[in-house]
């Protein structure tokens, strides 16, 4: 008998457990990159490759968005609140570690613009990771960036959220036309094959006669 498809409290409490190590994680190096940058300083870590550079960015990537941040800060909370609420199916490990990346980058960077600078629900999201050729980011970007390629491989592998594959669903569905008494043993058996000489007592040969005992058509006298 198959389990109901509800959320297995240890996949639900990893979940949580990603995401509170995402938020930790990401909360503590943005301290720590407040305490030893000053905005806009560059700490070469690979040469040119990997450098430390706190920004301050009010909009999204590139500082798209920057004079609007309300709309970033709905985006984020609506992707937390998504995320749990489709959680109550969640019965697959790879899909809990997916979601909690998800779900603690989301959150990491929706403390910022609730909590910092410069006006709360509008505060400046904290980067300080630099690439070359590419927007300086935080741990939360990183978190969800890889929440979001694990996600897309377990749907590219054909896993649900619910922990089931869509190739067994495929192999339960019924073939086109096929039915219960599509067999053809069981439909001759069924109705009967009109080609086919019963067995039994009553078996008679071929030609129809009965077999003679002497006594056919004569009348039985006590």
């Amino acid at each position: 008998m198959s389990e109901p498809a509800t959320t297995k409290p240890w996949r639900f409490a990893l979940l949580l457990l990603v995401a509170a190590v995402a938020i930790a994680a990401d909360f503590a190096t943005k301290e720590i990159a407040l305490a030893r940058l000053a905005p806009g300083m560059s700490v070469p870590v690979v040469g040119e490759l990997l450098q430390f550079t706190l920004v301050f960015n009010t909009g999204a990537a590139f500082s798209i968005g920057s004079d609007v941040p309300w709309v970033f800060f709905l985006i984020a909370s609506c992707v937390v609140v998504y995320i749990l609420v489709i959680a109550r199916r969640l019965r697959s490990l790879g899909w809990a570690v997916a979601l909690g990346l998800i779900l603690g980058g989301a959150s990491g960077n929706l403390i910022d613009r609730v909590m910092r600078p410069p006006a709360p629900f509008h505060g400046a999201v904290v980067d300080w990771i630099h690439l070359p050729n590419w927007p300086v980011f935080n741990l939360a970007d990183s978190c969800i960036v890889v929440g979001g390629v694990l996600a897309v491989i377990l749907a590219f592998r054909g896993v649900n959220i619910d922990g089931t594959l869509e190739s067994d669903a495929a192999e339960d569905e019924p073939e086109p036309g096929a039915g219960p008494g599509d067999a053809p043993e069981a439909q001759g058996t069924a109705a009967g094959d009109p080609g086919q000489a019963p067995e039994g007592p009553d078996r008679r040969p071929p030609g129809g006669a009965a077999e003679s005992t002497g006594t056919a058509g004569k009348e039985e006298r006590p």
